[in-house]
């Protein structure tokens, strides 16, 4: 028997893969969090499937994304990711991700972690299926992102990291996820 999925998910392994032990689990590691933000941010503009197919890449040019690591990186380490070819090398985007380290440090300070600050904004609730691109609650942690400093966290953008953090279940009715 055929498990049905999202029809997002396709029959692309990678994203198969994806779908059925990432997106839409509830994630609580700041880590993890951090990592899918970078992610989020660098897919600004492009597809999904990208990132994922980069992913392994990315992680190894950004020191398994410990975010202390990052929110220290130099001038060189900066010239080194321009000229990794194993991930997107867009300068703003690799500019954000270390600047978003250090907000992300600061909200953790704050908070006393991000997964306190990210979930709060539900009460530690997760958003059955919207099905949209961006909501009032991804808006408004977006506004909050950027008045704290952060850089490429759009209300779409936070949207998908909502969703590929498990706070916005969005598996349709017919996937064995829902």
């Amino acid at each position: 028997m055929k498990c049905e999925r999202c029809s997002w998910a396709g029959d692309d392994e990678i994203y198969i893969r994806y779908h059925d032990e990432e997106w839409g689990v509830p994630t609580h590691d700041d880590r993890e969090l951090f990592e899918m933000l970078v992610l989020e941010s660098f897919q600004a503009g492009l597809s999904w499937i990208t990132i994922l197919k980069k992913r392994e890449n990315f992680r190894k040019a950004f020191d398994g994304f410990d975010i202390e690591k990052v929110a220290n990186y130099d001038d060189e380490k900066i010239e080194e990711l321009r000229l990794n070819d194993g991930i997107i090398r867009h300068k703003g985007k690799i500019a954000s991700a270390i600047n978003n380290a250090q907000i992300f440090i600061e909200i953790q300070k704050e908070f006393g972690s991000f997964d306190e600050y990210i979930w709060g904004f539900t009460d530690g609730e997760i958003i059955k299926a919207e099905f949209l691109t961006e909501s009032d609650l991804s808006k408004h942690i977006s506004k909050d992102l950027k008045k704290r400093g952060m850089k490429f966290v759009g209300p779409t953008i936070i949207y998908s990291y909502l969703e590929s953090i498990g706070i916005i279940d969005n598996h349709q009715e017919n996937c064995f996820k829902y």
